[in-house]
């Protein structure tokens, strides 16, 4: 089977599960064969080794009973950075790249920034982090172990300086570590949220998606501990749910933490909150 047909054809069975069924049928494909997207155009009319052709099938099989196609070929791009990943993590997503942005704008001013990212998965926000100040010292957390593995190797596919720890979030951070700023993904989605059942989410760890407090007691937890381990004047700035905005602010509000504010994400939905060590 040529190139051209291959993705015609698995373009239209993709078609009824997935809204980007093109793209998905070209990553597949240029996985398997171990080619570049623009390689697929060039030579469409190219015959496809059956090796390959069986190894596109096997995959798209999987993908059309919903699997992620980050899990399918194993990595996903975020902010400039290509990461591996696996099904022990949560799949980095372009809303995560909003609260890169704000952090950035939160440090902006400070020299050599010592930066902590709780709850880090493959590594995404740490290494984004330290990819765009080099001169930061970046950490990074995770209570699961083959994700501080995993962040790990990232960093070293990047060529990033983070210190991955293995921590329930501030249980092994040494409590004369003083962050300028700390930054969280938490678990955040009601475990009886009813979107748990669709999508990708379905093959992506309960544990790193679900808090309980309707989705709020990770964030309440990392808010009561933060202040000891944030400077004077350091900041905390949580990845929330689109609806968890109020929610989050009284509870920044509610412990003490001034400048409190919320930004959308690229969808106008409110995504990421921050406040500052009184």
């Amino acid at each position: 089977m040529r190139i051209d047909q291959c993705l015609r054809e698995a373009q239209q069975r993709l078609s009824s599960v997935s809204d980007t069924a093109k793209l998905d049928a070209e990553l597949l494909l240029a996985h398997c064969m171990q080619v570049s997207r623009t390689y697929l155009f060039t030579w469409s009319e190219k015959d496809i080794e059956p090796v390959c052709l069986t190894r596109f099938y096997r995959l798209l099989e999987r993908r059309l009973v919903g699997e992620p196609i980050a899990y399918l070929i194993g990595k996903q791009d975020f902010w400039t950075l290509e990461l591996d990943v696996s099904p022990t993590t949560l799949i980095p997503r372009p809303d995560t790249e909003r609260l890169v942005e704000v952090a950035l704008d939160l440090i902006a001013g400070v020299e050599k920034p010592n930066i902590l990212d709780l709850g880090t998965g493959t590594g995404a926000i740490a290494l984004a982090l330290a990819y765009e100040r080099k001169d930061a010292l970046v950490s990074g957390a995770d209570c699961v172990k083959q994700a501080v593995e995993l962040a790990t190797r990232n960093a070293e596919k990047n060529a990033l300086s983070v210190n991955f720890i293995h921590s329930d979030w501030f249980s092994e951070v040494p409590s004369d570590n003083q962050f300028h700023l700390i930054v969280s993904n938490p678990p955040y989605i009601d475990p009886n949220d009813k979107h748990l059942s669709q999508g990708d989410v379905r093959f992506e760890p309960d544990s790193a998606l679900t808090a309980d407090q309707e989705g709020m007691g990770d964030i309440n937890r990392i808010l009561s501990e933060a202040p000891h381990y944030l400077h004077d004047t350091g900041w905390l700035a949580f990845e929330h749910g689109y609806d968890q905005g109020e929610k989050v602010r009284l509870a920044f509000a509610s412990r003490g933490f001034l400048s409190v504010e919320t930004f959308a994400d690229y969808g106008g939905n409110d995504r990421v909150t921050i406040g500052q060590k009184q």
